[in-house]
């Protein structure tokens, strides 16, 4: 049977020439490499993928299909997939369709039967960059007008994706076990794993939208809060920078994750800056610094805080001590911030990881532990 072509176009010229995978049709995002060899249907619904064309290095994809157990969220976010070989068959008794007929169905473009680890190696020698896939029809488009058309697409630096992939209403996830207080969770993208970590640990969940306003969150009265992983920019998330910092001053326990992490960063004081490739994939090694303990962990991000690594420093933001808790072994980026002075800490990376590794739960244990000692503070001093 022939398949319909598709083309891979990078936005410094360089194609890839393959079959047409899920979708016809053209789409335009940030060409990133994810390195996993498992946990593709998580990777595809996780939010933090919005705006990105997602190559697999992964050379064999799809063959445990997709189910309605592992999504991290409503839908499919990536803007486009790219893959080597997928899957001819679906072999998993959960399955309940193929990952081929979602992406159709889900308007998702993909391309197949290309170097992806080809791919993978332009990325990491010129950093990444816009792309686009044409398939069907759209491939026959000439050289010229497919790359200027991904000449003209928006790049990622400057974005502001949250409103995308953020709830329009609240909802409220009940604690499991034994109650210990309440989170509200700003979400900025958040995957279902974490929800249910946090409701795990008897917090009851409250997500709100991310237009949400200092007044009205501390208007909940929450005993802690949390701030998600998303999409974007974090240098384009000013009004979420000073709700963080609204937080902080009232000495609410805070945890972020990913995106929540940067935030954290800007809200203390500190810069934000662009990774030439990122991080994205189940396996960086992260140590923390505290411990010495290496973690095998899960990423995906584009962008990091710029915080000095080895010493405890001030807050520029006035916000009391702080210290670099966790750097990445493989480029010394950093992983996690920690205040010594008010109840927040956070980290770059996944510690809800699905489809994996789980070294970092304990990080949920960790906050747990934090919203305790300040409800029985807060006890004590009425």
């Amino acid at each position: 049977m022939a398949l319909d072509p598709a083309v891979l176009v990078l936005e410094d010229g360089t194609r890839y020439t393959g079959a047409a995978y899920g979708a016809r049709g053209r789409t335009f995002g940030e060409a990133v490499f994810a390195t996993g060899m498992t946990g593709y249907q998580e990777t595809l619904t996780d939010p933090s993928y919005a705006g990105q064309i997602v190559v697999m290095t992964a050379p064999h994809i799809g063959n445990t299909g997709v189910n309605e157990e592992d999504p991290e969220s409503s839908q499919i976010w990536v803007s486009g997939y790219v893959v080597r070989d997928p899957s001819r068959v679906v072999s998993n008794y959960r399955a309940t369709d193929s990952l081929d007929a979602q992406l159709t169905r889900d308007g998702i473009v993909g391309i197949s039967g290309i170097d992806t680890r080809a791919v993978t190696r332009r990325l990491r020698d010129a950093g990444v960059m816009r792309a686009g896939i044409f398939s069907g029809a759209e491939a026959a488009l000439s050289p010229e007008e497919q790359l200027g058309l991904v000449q003209g697409s928006a790049s990622m630096l400057g974005q502001n994706l949250s409103g995308t992939v953020s709830t329009a209403t609240g909802y409220t996830l009940a604690a499991e076990g034994e109650r210990i207080g309440s989170v509200a969770v700003l979400d900025l993208g958040v995957k279902t794993s974490t929800l249910r970590y946090l409701a795990a640990r008897g917090l009851d969940v409250h997500v709100v939208p991310q237009t949400i306003t200092a007044e009205e969150l501390l208007a909940m009265s929450p005993d802690a809060v949390f701030f998600s992983n998303g999409p974007g920019d974090p240098g384009a998330s000013d009004r979420h920078v000073a709700l963080l910092q609204a937080v902080l001053r009232e000495g609410l326990p805070f945890f972020g994750i990913c995106f929540g992490n940067q935030l954290l960063g800007r809200a203390l004081g500190f810069g934000t800056y662009k990774l030439p490739f990122g991080h994205r994939g189940i396996n960086q090694p992260v140590i923390d610094v505290a411990t010495g303990r290496t973690e095998i962990t899960s990423h995906n991000h584009g962008f990091a805080v710029d915080a000095p690594i080895g010493e405890v420093v001030e807050s520029p933001a006035g916000f009391g001590r702080v210290e670099v808790s966790h750097v990445n072994l493989n480029d010394n980026v950093v992983e996690g911030l920690r205040a010594l002075d008010i109840p927040a800490f956070s980290v770059q990376y996944h510690p809800e990881a699905a489809a994996g590794p789980h070294d970092s739960n304990y990080l949920f244990d960790r906050f747990r532990d934090l919203v305790l000692e300040s409800t029985r503070a807060a006890k004590e001093n009425n």
